[in-house]
């Protein structure tokens, strides 16, 4: 089966006070991005969406669903590390805003939150369970850049689970065989948000 792993597109900055998740929506770039990424995907045979449930995920993943009249299964388990957390601060901006800081975050490879193992292990089990129940399909799951890296990580056997930042929107494709044999075709696909979508995409 193929599998699409689409992180979600750019969010607003949020702060909470009242100590609940921040779990932002999307900036209006973000939507831009997410219907650029749902025009590019549109032909191409799509036969499940699958979601997290975080805002910023689902709220990418619609206008896919939309396109293609699918409804959007939520999958809990591909949720973000930093799901809990009262303050969301995109990358971009936090590198713009306190250098050291992303610094920090990008040498440690991981910003806390749920468990890097518990993570790690949710994630894997869900996209398995995923993988199982889809055999000669086409899925799109739009997650989390630390989802992205954790399956790209295992399929690669690589050590390090977070180990490169994906793009908002970036399609990650995984090729998986009924074999169990698992394979990497593309990481931070982004020719959507780079050119206008011709027909045909050769």
């Amino acid at each position: 089966m193929d599998l699409l792993l689409i992180r979600h597109g750019l969010p607003l900055r949020v702060e909470r006070d009242d100590g609940l998740p921040a779990d932002p929506p999307l900036s209006p770039e973000g939507r831009e991005q997410a219907e650029s990424v749902a025009r590019w995907l549109a032909h191409e045979s799509i036969d499940r969406i699958v979601s997290s449930p975080l805002l910023r995920a689902m709220e990418t993943a619609a206008p896919l669903a939309a396109a293609l009249g699918l409804e959007v299964e939520i999958e809990p388990r591909v949720a973000e590390f930093d799901r809990d957390s009262a303050l969301y601060v995109p990358l971009e901006e936090l590198r713009r805003s306190d250098y050291p800081a992303w610094k920090a975050f990008m040498a440690n490879g991981y910003g806390g939150g749920v468990p890097i193992e518990v993570f790690a292990s949710e994630v894997r089990a869900a996209l398995d369970a995923c993988i199982s129940r889809n055999r000669g399909r086409r899925v799109a799951v739009f997650c989390h850049g630390g989802v992205i890296n954790v399956f790209a990580s295992q399929v690669l056997g690589i050590a390090r689970p977070l180990f490169f930042q994906p793009v908002y929107t970036s399609i990650n494709r995984f090729a998986a065989a009924s074999s169990g044999e698992r394979s990497v075709v593309a990481l931070n696909e982004i020719a959507h948000l780079e050119a206008p979508r011709r027909v045909g995409r050769g």
